[in-house]
């Protein structure tokens, strides 16, 4: 028999809130977190605008030396981690923490240090550069640091799946503790890819928006849109195993009910045109929760803001929903943060974990012009209460990686 999976703790940082309580405000506001690159001088630069944390200090949840030795990715991962766990109210003073774990996911890691002990590296020779750039560039020490802290003697792992990245942790995490293999998993993903040669990367794979008007760059199913713009930051959930939860009296906002996850096997960068392979993951999160595609009422899309990526996602809808498809909400969140890559996923569980315990559905902002390839029913304006029995979470990645997620409410 499987083991329900609760969600007991939240934690994030993000272009619109540096913890869950900002970022629930700017979703209710309908803020746009995207803005004028200020990490480097983009002068001559195509690509100007992204969506940067904003106002970071980690002095709450890491010691300053420590922080040295870390990269920014990971410097987001510890933060959103600590305010996960203390929102969770797990001590677990009482008891053995070998059946504690974490896997916490990044599609690049420490790419800023990469670039700065490279740059260190011609200045002063290769053999000066730091001893910490290995540590802090792997992409695992995020999730090294926070079983350091915490004390997680279980299992401990990675995932590095391009955009699904973050997905891919909580949906892995989630098996892990409803097979039985533990019992408390922290699980999420962590991204800071604001970097010169990040941006120039997508800049020259023309992935990027080269809008000048942070109000028309990120704007996913609107037919002026003309590519994505880079976001960075973490997302942490705390799944426990539902009786665990239960005995210590934890607040549950939700149940980690389903889980899928595929390959479109088609093409490096692009995904499949026809949504084939995003309606076959979709179809087995549900079949992993036991739900049919009516008793879904929300769904966070990846939505990418991207030609490719969001009219395909629009047949992939229509694939699982049928002719029913009208009837359940869509709105993609990245039109206010931005597409954090292997941190989208797990940014975007939060939104939906939340969607879903407070009944309320998140808007996709700056949405002007129809497409009719992209005809879904759009939450679009600030928003609106609606009932929320259970919603997905879509999360598609660069080499065909699929994942998605699905949170239902907690029916005792």
């Amino acid at each position: 028999m499987k083991r329900k999976v609760a969600i007991t703790g939240l934690g994030v940082v993000s272009p619109i809130g540096n913890n869950v309580d900002e970022l629930w405000k700017s979703i209710k506001s309908a803020r746009c977190g995207i803005g004028s690159i200020t990490k480097y001088d983009t002068t001559d630069r195509k690509v100007t605008l992204a969506g940067e944390v904003k106002g970071f200090n980690a002095d709450k949840y890491i010691d300053k030396r420590d922080a040295r030795k870390m990269d920014m990715y990971t410097r987001y991962a510890m933060v959103a981690a600590g305010e996960a766990m203390e929102d969770s109210g797990l001590s677990g003073e009482n008891e053995s923490h070998e059946r504690w774990g974490v896997i916490l996911g990044s599609g690049i890691g420490g790419i800023g240090t990469i670039e700065e002990e490279k740059m260190r590296g011609e200045e002063m020779g290769y053999d000066r550069v730091s001893p910490y750039f290995i540590p802090k560039a792997i992409s695992n020490m995020a999730a090294g640091n926070i079983a350091i802290k915490y004390d997680l003697r279980g299992f401990c792992g990675c995932s590095v799946s391009a955009c699904a990245s973050g997905a891919n942790a909580i949906g892995d995490a989630a098996r892990h503790i409803r097979d039985g293999y533990g019992d408390v998993m922290i699980a999420g993903g962590a991204e800071a890819a604001i970097t010169t040669l990040s941006i120039g990367g997508f800049t020259s794979l023309h992935a990027l928006s080269q809008e000048s008007n942070p109000d028309r760059a990120s704007i996913p199913f609107d037919a002026e849109r003309n590519g994505f713009v880079m976001g960075e930051g973490a997302g942490v959930l705390v799944l426990e195993e539902y009786e665990h939860a239960k005995k210590r009296g934890a607040y549950i906002y939700g149940l980690l009910a389903g889980y899928g996850a595929n390959c479109d096997a088609y093409h490096i960068t692009a995904p499949r045109p026809d949504g084939e392979g995003a309606a076959r993951c979709m179809n087995m999160a549900l079949s992993d929760a036991g739900m049919r595609a009516d008793e879904v009422d929300y769904i966070n899309a990846h939505g990418t803001s991207t030609k490719l990526n969001d009219a395909g996602e629009t047949l992939a809808v229509k694939k699982v929903f049928g002719d029913d498809y009208k009837r359940v909400a869509v709105s993609s969140t990245k039109s206010m943060t931005g597409h954090l890559l292997g941190a989208s996923g797990a940014l975007e569980a939060v939104i939906t974990a939340l969607a879903v315990e407070r009944d309320f559905l998140p808007p996709t902002v700056n949405y002007k012009v129809p497409d009719p390839d992209c005809d879904l029913s759009l939450v679009t304006g600030n928003g609106c209460e609606s009932k929320v029995r259970a919603a997905m979470s879509n999360s598609f990645g660069f080499g065909g990686h699929n994942a998605v997620l699905v949170i239902k409410k907690d029916e005792g």
